[in-house]
């Protein structure tokens, strides 16, 4: 098994740092690897921000209920960008270019692209030897998270990075079988054994690990979320509001 195999299956999310700094090469090498990701039609439709202001991080942790996005040793915020390619065009052509971007076609690959970028800066930051989240619970500082970060339209934060030297070690995760994830020629429906599998291996890991014990199953915890009547109209509302009308 080559080194980057090793780094990947060795990852796990860490929420404890130590208080130490990313250095601006750490931080460079981050952002680089995160813009060598593949690119659908090379659009690069993402932007990253860093959140340097130790107030600003502070109000987006306190917000998204994520104390390390303040603890960590540096924190990125990645966003689908289609603002840049309408800026491009002339003015006579932006009208235009901005109903063509309202199509989820684009949301979708704005999404996928910077879904890219932030892997690849995961598996950069850990290949030093950093560990890091990603942090999906920034947008429960939303509207206001868009107000902070002075976003333009076609502009959408999605998700955080936080990066820093680890304070934790915690186990590994188990993952789904390759068997209910992968297959060939075509989808097989019949995965009841598999998910029932699953279950009792990701039940024994949240009994045994070392912190945060509890009795939970995969499925368990996604059905009793998903049941419910999820109060999440208004992030389809505010997405059309940066211009994406999802058609």
């Amino acid at each position: 098994m080559n080194e980057v195999l090793q780094v990947i299956g060795q990852h796990r999310s860490i929420r404890k740092f130590q208080n130490i700094p990313l250095t601006k090469e750490q931080i460079g090498a981050i952002v680089d690897a995160a813009q060598m990701a593949p690119s659908s039609a090379h659009m690069q439709p993402y932007s990253i921000v860093g959140i340097t202001d130790p107030e600003l991080r502070s109000k987006i942790a306190k917000r998204s209920n994520n104390p390390w996005i303040e603890e960590c040793g540096y924190f990125f915020v990645f966003c689908a960008d289609l603002y840049r390619i309408k800026l491009a065009a002339d003015p006579a052509d932006q009208e235009n270019i901005s109903r063509n971007l309202s199509y989820s076609y684009f949301y979708q690959t704005a999404v996928f692209c910077a879904a890219l970028a932030v892997q690849n800066a995961n598996v950069a930051a850990e290949s030093m030897g950093l560990g890091a989240v990603m942090i999906g619970g920034i947008n429960e500082a939303l509207p206001d998270l868009d107000e902070w970060l002075g976003l333009p339209e076609f502009v959408l934060p999605l998700v955080g990075l936080a990066v820093g030297v680890p304070d934790e070690s915690p186990e590994q995760k188990p993952r789904l079988p390759r068997s209910a994830v992968f297959f060939e020629n075509q989808y097989n429906p019949d995965l009841k054994e598999q998910i029932e599998s699953y279950d009792r291996e990701i039940g024994e890991y949240y009994g045994a690990r070392t912190s945060n014990k509890q009795k939970a199953s995969w499925s368990g915890k996604l059905v009793s979320i998903l049941k419910q009547d999820l109060p999440l109209g208004g992030y389809t509302e505010y997405v059309k509001s940066k211009g994406f009308d999802l058609r």
